[in-house]
């Protein structure tokens, strides 16, 4: 989430094209420490006059993807609700977001392109699952994760 939290800060201000910016998360020696900083500054980039309105370039979702910033805070809102969903399988914790947060998440989900899904892609080609899914089924599955997925032996 550090990587996520730096490219969407640069991306916030217009430098968020170059993969790099979105990959080199940093945890050095406190990476509690770099979350937290890295969290400030995100919230500082989205809190910026005029950030609902800009453009930002989100280059794990395609080549020259570029969304209004109203939209590219909800992918990062997308990020986070379903990254907790990957750590509370892994852990085997109860993944219980709250209604609104899926449904806020599921508007996002669906405006994933197509293209640039697949191996090696930030996002995995779509499940299909039953119309009448939970919810939260639905959004994992609209992002290529399987519900009923659990880890496998260490």
């Amino acid at each position: 989430m550090v990587s996520q939290n730096e490219g969407f800060t640069a991306s916030a201000r217009g430098a968020g094209e170059p993969w790099a910016v979105w990959r080199d998360g940093d945890l050095g020696d406190d990476p509690a420490g770099a979350y937290e900083a890295s969290v400030d500054e995100v919230t500082a980039a989205f809190a910026e006059d005029d950030a609902l309105e800009r453009r930002f370039a989100l280059p794990e979702v395609g080549e020259g993807f570029a969304v209004p910033g109203r939209t590219a805070i909800g992918f990062h809102l997308l990020d986070y609700v379903v990254h907790a969903w990957d750590i509370a399988v892994t852990i085997g914790a109860p993944w219980e977001p709250a209604d609104e947060l899926i449904t806020a998440a599921l508007r996002v989900a669906s405006l994933v392109p197509e293209e640039g899904r697949g191996a090696g892609a930030a996002f995995r080609r779509r499940i299909a699952v039953p119309d009448d899914a939970p919810p939260g089924d639905r959004l994992l599955a609209l992002l290529g994760r399987d519900a009923s997925w659990t880890p496998g032996p260490c």
